[in-house]
């Protein structure tokens, strides 16, 4: 076999094995859209500074400084608003409507939050939960203020 043969049947090999590692990288859930003051996103551990632009992934926290405040955008088109000293994790997102499946489940840990339906409320109103320490809220496609607050 050639050298340049062989360089392309490494390469090729090289490519096939990492395939599936490209395949299996998350889409993210939305985008931030606004931020202002001190806002990260806790992920697997570590934090990353909130900017717009920023991908949003399931499983993420969205928390804000004593100056912080947070817009994001869902796939969906489902819109959250957090305002300063707070904290919200997406605990499950999935928006696959030709398939069917559809799941959003959002955990508002504390502090103040806005929310505004989107798609996956429209489609299946059964498939969002917001959560909060105290209570689970079913959602039927509204808009609605949260404020979590410890004693």
């Amino acid at each position: 076999m050639g050298r340049t043969l062989r360089l392309w049947v490494v390469a090729c090999a090289c490519f096939t094995a990492a395939a599936p590692a490209f395949a299996q990288q998350p889409s993210p859930a939305g985008r931030i859209k606004v931020v202002s003051g001190d806002a990260v996103i806790v992920r697997g551990g570590s934090t990353v500074p909130v900017q717009n632009g920023v991908a949003v992934y399931q499983s993420d926290s969205l928390r804000t400084g004593k100056d912080g405040r947070v817009g994001v955008t869902l796939s969906d088109d489902t819109q959250v608003s957090i305002g300063p000293g707070s904290e919200v994790r997406l605990d499950s997102f999935v928006y696959d409507p030709g398939r069917g499946q559809l799941a959003l489940v959002l955990k508002f840990i504390r502090g103040t939050a806005a929310y505004v339906s989107g798609q996956i409320a429209k489609l299946a109103p059964d498939a969002v939960r917001l959560e909060t320490p105290a209570a689970i809220v079913g959602v039927r496609g509204t808009t609605l203020g949260i404020e979590v607050t410890s004693d």
